[in-house]
């Protein structure tokens, strides 16, 4: 059963949409700088996966993070939310999302976008985040500044731990908590790292890879993959840009976009 999914709308009322899928342990506030940029050309919103952000979670006994899954939370919310025919946009995990609603209802979306991730299986990523965030004592935490300090001690990225703490929200009675389901998507891990289609699957729309020319997330391996799977495709490099392209690069991602939008029909 799809899950009700929060997002974020940048604006760009009147103009062609662009549904946004975040990555791994992200959310739509994630997106804020870029879904900006992005509204000068698109109507822009950005979703929270499930178990992410400020989407439902599952009840324990009924967690299911397949792929399958999250793209029916996606299309549940097009339909819901009367939005037709957008460009699709994923990174890196969300990017596994997108193209799973693209080959299952290709009449949905005008054309697709995929950043930094290719159609093919992952070694588990983010294993020494979760590991990290899983070994904080939340009921003993005092302030952020403290997670802070220990999400750093115990992680080589910096950058990395302030990431994992735009998940740390506090309630009115001073609790911490996560804003994200991390035993659920721990547990997910081996699954989320496969690849979301099986051999044959196609997508015949128009597809742009945008990868980040610091990244090894697509490599020259990944191109005949890519174009087993997506017959009218294109893959550009961002230059100066690792993994989370659309941080490092947010103008640039953006009028990537824009040109790729101009060959559309």
């Amino acid at each position: 059963m799809p899950l009700a999914l929060a997002y974020r709308y940048f604006g760009g009322e009147g103009q062609p949409p662009l549904v946004i899928l975040h990555g791994l342990l992200g959310s739509s506030r994630n997106w804020t700088t870029a879904g900006k940029l992005l509204a000068r050309s698109f109507e822009v919103f950005a979703l929270d996966l499930r178990g992410h952000g400020d989407s439902s979670w599952a009840p324990p006994s009924e967690r299911d993070y397949s792929f399958t899954a999250c793209a029916a939370d996606v299309t549940a919310w097009l339909e819901a939310k009367g939005v037709s025919r957008p460009i699709l946009l994923g990174h890196s995990f969300g990017g596994k999302i997108a193209m799973r609603v693209a080959v299952d209802s290709p009449t949905r979306c005008r054309a697709l976008v995929v950043a930094d991730i290719a159609p093919r299986d992952y070694a588990p990523h983010h294993v020494e985040a979760f590991a990290a965030m899983r070994s904080l004592d939340l009921a003993k935490l005092t302030s952020r500044a403290e997670a802070e300090e220990k999400l750093k001690a115990q992680l080589p990225d910096e950058n990395l731990a302030r990431f994992l703490l735009t998940n740390l929200v506090r309630d009115a009675d001073e609790s911490f908590r996560w804003r994200i389901d991390v035993e659920g998507l721990y547990a997910a891990l081996p699954q989320l790292s496969r690849s979301s289609l099986k051999p044959g699957e196609t997508y015949a729309g128009s597809t742009l890879f945008l990868r980040g020319e610091e990244s090894d997330f697509i490599n020259e391996a990944d191109r005949s993959l890519i174009a087993a799977h997506f017959l009218r495709h294109q893959i550009m490099a961002l230059g100066r840009a690792g993994h989370n392209l659309h941080v490092d690069q947010p103008a640039a991602f953006a009028t990537a976009l824009e040109y790729f939008a101009m060959d559309l029909k």
